[in-house]
């Protein structure tokens, strides 16, 4: 069994708890929270023997030999250079860091100290998408010519939504944060590299309501993000993500190429991973939805699906941790999904396109 420490208890415990728990092969040991007697509650409700409001105290347990990280982005790079420090094993939450610098930094600090790190890119262990990934790479679609992703949400949509990290850039918030680093993570796994980009990023609801204060304050941080990204092989992809929509088709990704069509989408309003199916036509022929085979279904249904894929998630991780074998993802994946944030940041700052250097050069650089 790996004896496994939590930080981070709001999507921690929605997911990363349960997720672990039903894995066989990892052992809840460790909860830290930064109070002290929060820390100690969550502990007793999930029967975990230590708590602590110290991470260092944490990874210094020898019953930790590995630590899962799902704070808000801004306490990534410290708490990560903690963990790897301690020769401890890593699960990232996204977005990986506050930038590519910090991400690499973490990358090559796991590299030195032996361990296996990774990050939670779940849509790459969704059946559908899976599914998706093999029909492509067996050229279903032939030479690309278009990709087109909508990602459409209502997360934010509500303006009583208080304001929190989420509203502020400087803490790594924003839909570019939160959806954009998936995006940019199966862009990349599906269709490969990105030579330039275009970024347009607004606000749609300029203030929220402090919780502490009772105060209007200002957001800093995207609602809506425009990108046109040119792969390294030419094709053209539209990119639009928004968390402050009611759209009836919330995650759709078409693929246009000379001998076929593919889509993969979800209409699902209330949980990200259920509910996604597989589309495809030749030319002249109706689209017609493809089968999910049994073999990529997940063995069991979680009522909150990010938890099914979580779980696939962590036994990658595991078999990585076993074998002493970097896996995919890994912090080098995580290290090009920020890389694209960062210059999407860039671009609409400057109003223009950015050109993407390859992974090994930002790495070797």
């Amino acid at each position: 069994m790996i004896g496994v420490a939590i930080a981070g208890t709001g999507f921690g415990q929605k997911v990363h708890i349960p997720g672990f728990q039903a894995h066989p092969q990892t052992e809840l040991v460790a909860v830290y929270h930064r109070d002290i007697n929060k820390a100690k509650a969550i502990a007793e409700s999930y029967n975990i023997h230590h708590a602590s409001d110290s991470l260092a105290e944490i990874v210094a347990l020898p019953e930790v030999q590995a630590v899962s990280i799902s704070t808000p982005p801004f306490l990534h790079y410290e708490m990560a250079k903690t963990v790897l420090q301690a020769g401890k094993h890593l699960l990232l939450e996204k977005p990986t860091t506050l930038n590519a610098v910090e991400a690499k930094e973490l990358y090559q600090l796991a590299k030195v100290k032996g361990v296996i790190a990774t990050v939670d890119f779940e849509f790459r262990f969704v059946p559908a998408w899976q599914l998706f990934a093999e029909l492509l790479s067996e050229d279903y679609v032939g030479k690309l010519r278009l990709i087109k992703i909508d990602w459409l949400g209502s997360s934010r949509a509500d303006t009583s939504r208080p304001w929190n990290w989420y509203s502020d850039k400087d803490k790594g918030g924003g839909a570019l944060g939160s959806l954009g680093s998936h995006a940019f993570d199966y862009i990349h796994w599906l269709f490969g590299p990105v030579r330039r980009l275009s970024a347009h990023l607004t606000t749609a609801i300029p203030t929220r309501v402090d919780p502490v204060s009772g105060e209007s304050k200002p957001v800093n941080t995207d609602d809506n993000c425009i990108l046109t990204l040119e792969l390294a092989n030419g094709t053209p992809c539209q990119l639009s993500i928004s968390a402050v929509v009611h759209a009836p088709r919330t995650h759709w990704v078409e693929v246009y190429g000379d001998r076929g069509t593919l889509i993969v989408g979800s209409e699902n309003q209330k949980d990200y991973i259920h509910g996604f199916r597989v589309w495809g036509s030749q030319p002249g022929k109706p689209l017609t939805e493809i089968e999910i085979p049994n073999r990529l279904i997940f063995p069991k249904n979680y009522a909150d699906g990010r938890i099914s894929a979580f779980i696939r998630v962590v036994d990658q991780w595991v078999q990585g941790i076993n074998r002493n074998q970097e896996i995919i993802p890994s912090l080098r994946e995580g290290i090009y999904s920020q890389l694209l944030m960062d210059l999407s940041h860039e671009s609409h700052i400057k109003a223009s396109w950015v050109d993407v250097p390859s992974l090994e050069d930002f790495i070797s650089n």
